[in-house]
């Protein structure tokens, strides 16, 4: 399909969440059609009839070129469908959607609980037509909802030729994206900031102050790193907006639901208590547990990512932790390297 016939075409997306919902209004915002996905029946018939979500984005009056649909056939012949539906559930929801050649541009961002897989693997075996890409950076919902600007990375699996057919459907005036291939970057990025983010909510619920949560957004990102390199990531992705970009964001403030969580921690609650009663999904509470077995394995030194999911499991209390990550033998800063068992 040429990109001219592509650009003819409304844009599809899984997943009516605030993110999913927030680049539905962003998208249609200079009158391309838009095609919502949504589990939920009453939400479908909320944003036809009254163009509201009023479940994970109550504050936005929707545009009314996005129409919503619980079907997924309905977007079963859009070339471009871009999936937001929540990590754990993404192999589940593709293989309800026939399979086609089609752009599939992934937006969650995670790592499967019991498998391992990075997304775009996840995407792969189970829409095995689709050419992957992933959209990935700094970007709250309800701001870019509300078109305040933002940059982001779409990293394509087919490359320059995929960038130049669905770059230009997704760029806007305030939503600028930048073209990669390295698409492992971009999702680990995407994956490990989530983490790194509950462990500085932790930070702020203990009332630490700002210089240990620069502290640990720094010692994190270096374990952003060692992971990356290790899976073949690049140094330079992980450096930019899918990285070290969305990191800064996500670690900054209760706006992040995986901030949100790891402060309700911080303040003594339990990682049941804190996530009971929540419409959005923190997706580091799934990833920590996975990503702390996958850098154990590899032995890749991670002592953020444990520690945090140890707090998730229950392990002690968040003092304890941060007492525990304080008292860890003195080295060097640097200098940064893949590690595990190749390196």
């Amino acid at each position: 399909m040429t990109p001219d016939q592509v650009r003819g075409r409304p844009l599809g997306i899984i997943g009516a969440g605030a993110w999913g919902t927030a680049l539905a209004q962003a998208l249609a915002g200079n009158g391309m059609p838009v095609i919502i996905w949504a589990r939920e029946a009453e939400l479908v018939d909320e944003i036809n009839a009254v163009h509201r979500n009023s479940l994970f984005l109550p504050e936005t009056k929707l545009s009314s070129h996005i129409h919503a649909t619980n079907d997924l056939a309905d977007l079963a012949a859009l070339p471009v469908v871009l999936v937001v539906t929540p990590a754990q559930h993404l192999a589940r929801v593709l293989a309800d959607l026939p399979d086609a050649p089609r752009d599939l541009v992934l937006c969650a961002k995670g790592i499967e609980a019991g498998t391992g897989r990075l997304m775009a693997d996840v995407a792969k075996d189970a829409a095995p037509g689709a050419t992957i890409a992933v959209l990935s950076g700094p970007t709250f919902a309800h701001e870019v909802a509300a078109g305040l600007p933002t940059a982001v990375t779409l990293a394509c699996s087919g490359g320059v030729t995929q960038w130049e057919r669905i770059a230009p459907l997704l760029s806007r005036p305030m939503l600028r994206p930048y073209y990669s291939d390295d698409v492992i970057g971009a999702e680990i990025g995407g994956a490990v900031k989530n983490v790194l983010a509950i462990g500085c909510g932790v930070v702020e619920g203990l009332g630490l102050g700002q210089n240990a949560r620069a502290a640990l957004i720094a010692r994190g990102y270096a374990e952003m790193l060692r992971f990356g390199l290790a899976r073949g990531a690049r140094a330079e992705t992980l450096a930019g907006l899918c990285g070290l970009g969305d990191l800064v964001l996500t670690c900054s403030s209760t706006a992040s639901r995986n901030f949100s969580l790891g402060k309700a921690l911080g303040k003594g609650m339990s990682a049941a208590e804190a996530l009971a009663g929540k419409n959005s999904v923190a997706e580091g509470a799934s990833t920590a547990p996975v990503l702390a077995e996958l850098a154990l394995r590899d032995g890749i030194d991670m002592p953020i990512v444990m520690a945090v999911a140890r707090l998730l499991r229950g392990e002690g209390p968040a003092r304890q932790a941060v007492a525990e990550l304080l008292a860890r033998p003195l080295k060097s800063e640097g200098p940064l390297k893949a590690e595990g068992p190749q390196a």
